[in-house]
């Protein structure tokens, strides 16, 4: 059986037992192997003066630092079911040795060591508090699975380029002007962050710490620091506001941030969409510390709840269903959203769209559904001719004076209206919203010229209006 032995931080770190495993595998001609001679626990191993090789050339030939440890499981293994492979600090711990786990099928002995990782929290004071340990090669993976707590431990830094990565990404999650510690050897030194590839010398022993920082010193926040801000402004010493709000009183803010961001996003202005992407992010977690408080669901479930559609509903990249366009991935995502809601028939889509979306939105979103069942213009043309259709009628509810028919004509000629821009392919929220806009710019500019022309406005006939606003649109075309 395959034994691998922890050969500790330091020289004489070596355990009894695994000096015995080591030199009772030498005297049976067992191969020993060592992962790396740069560390200082290898002069252990010269001590001993055992025959055995070195791995080191392994790192070379591999991509990263996921492959270096198969490359590394790969060679103990071809060296026989008796070799003996040391590695530095505690073997539980070396990502080498969890590979060789998984390909033996937990069939290898271990005996353990010093662990590193114990030793760089020693050194960085950090006993008798949890802490998060990672190594420098693993850090952009656990930081992308969100799995990275304060204080936090990155050890195995052992060159710049590597510190380099290492600081852009806890960068980018603490601030570059946070204070850290830098490890190496003896040395334990305090640093801001933006200095971490600036150091004399890297090598195995190098590690950097990142100590809990309180909330009102942090420069970089998470969704977990808004949660906790909110929290404690719903607290009874927190904000008097905060504390009497509730779903129902603040739900309409959601729909004005929404309305802000798309605004934001018209304008193609970068720091207002960052800003309105930050205030309906609030709305979220707001919403979700109110129910938490009630005992209904956690911001958690949310995440949870969010991640499982995305997933369920993206069978043509989750699962086994095919197809050839966006389109396509939209009939399948509309078609898994049928399934998890319990939508048996058309009419059910039908009666799910909000009642308080905008009412184009809405009249486009029911017509799409609808459609779908089959009942749909098969043209815009054929939609087109119900819009003049429609138009007429509006114009006989007109003449009877009722002008509650009228209203009903009217709605059936902005639905008809609706149905024409669906068939064509337009967002027709988007286009009356845009029209919208257009007419007030051009609205602006003719009454500009109305009154340069010493003209009062509400004085202009029908026909020098016409003549004004034609006038303004060449302008604005230009």
């Amino acid at each position: 059986m395959l034994t691998v032995i922890g050969l500790g931080v330091d020289e004489g770190d070596l355990t009894k037992k695994g000096e015995r495993a080591i030199l009772d595998a030498v005297k049976a001609g067992a191969p020993v192997l060592v992962r790396t001679a740069y560390t200082r626990s290898y002069q252990t191993v010269v001590n001993l003066g055992i025959a055995h090789t070195c791995l080191d050339y392994i790192y070379e030939k591999s991509r990263n630092f996921r492959t270096l440890s198969k490359n590394l499981a790969k060679a103990v293994m071809q060296s026989g079911k008796d070799a003996v492979y040391l590695v530095d600090g505690s073997a539980s711990e070396d990502n080498s040795v969890k590979a060789l786990y998984q390909k033996t099928r937990g069939k290898i002995n271990i005996i353990d060591g010093v662990s590193k990782v114990t030793a760089l929290v020693r050194k960085a004071k950090l006993d008798g508090c949890s802490y998060t340990a990672v190594s420098a090669y693993e850090l952009s993976e656990r930081a992308n699975s969100g799995d990275l707590a304060l204080p936090l431990v990155v050890y195995d830094m052992d060159d710049k380029a590597l510190a380099s990565d290492c600081k852009l990404l806890l960068g980018d999650l603490y601030g570059e002007e946070t204070q850290i510690r830098y490890l190496c050897g003896d040395k334990s030194v305090k640093i801001p962050l933006y200095e971490m590839d600036r150091q004399k010398s890297y090598d195995y022993s190098s590690a950097v710490v990142v100590e809990g920082q309180p909330l009102l010193q942090k420069s970089r926040f998470s969704l977990a620091d808004l949660r906790e801000i909110i929290i404690r402004l719903r607290k009874p010493n927190g904000c008097p506001w905060d504390r009497v709000q509730t779903n129902e009183s603040i739900k309409m803010s959601a729909v004005e941030e929404a309305y802000e961001l798309v605004d934001a996003i018209d304008q193609a202005d970068d720091s207002k969409i960052l800003e309105e992407t930050g205030d309906i992010l609030l709305q979220v977690v707001f919403h979700a510390v109110l129910k938490e408080e009630t005992g209904a669901f956690t911001l958690t479930d949310i995440l949870t709840g969010i991640c499982n559609k995305l997933i369920t509903r993206h069978t043509h990249v989750f699962g086994r269903d095919k197809v050839e366009n966006a389109s396509g991935a939209l009939s399948v995502w509309d078609e898994n959203k049928r399934k998890e809601k319990g939508q048996e028939t058309y009419a059910d889509a039908v009666n799910d769209v909000p009642k308080c979306f905008p009412a184009v939105m809405r009249a486009q979103k029911v017509g799409k559904r609808a459609g779908k069942a089959g009942m749909d213009f098969e043209s815009v043309e054929q939609a087109s001719e119900r819009l003049q259709a429609e138009l007429l009628e509006v114009f006989d509810a007109i003449k009877t004076g009722n002008s509650d028919e009228v209203e009903k004509e009217i709605g059936d000629l902005l639905f008809s209206a609706v149905n024409v821009g669906r068939k064509a392919g337009a967002d027709c929220e988007k286009a009356l919203k845009e029209s919208v806009e257009r007419f007030a710019r051009r609205f602006t500019v003719a009454e500009r010229l109305a009154l340069t022309d010493g003209k009062n406005v509400t004085e202009l006939t029908p026909k020098e209006w016409d003549e004004y606003y034609l006038q303004a649109k060449k302008e604005l075309n230009k």
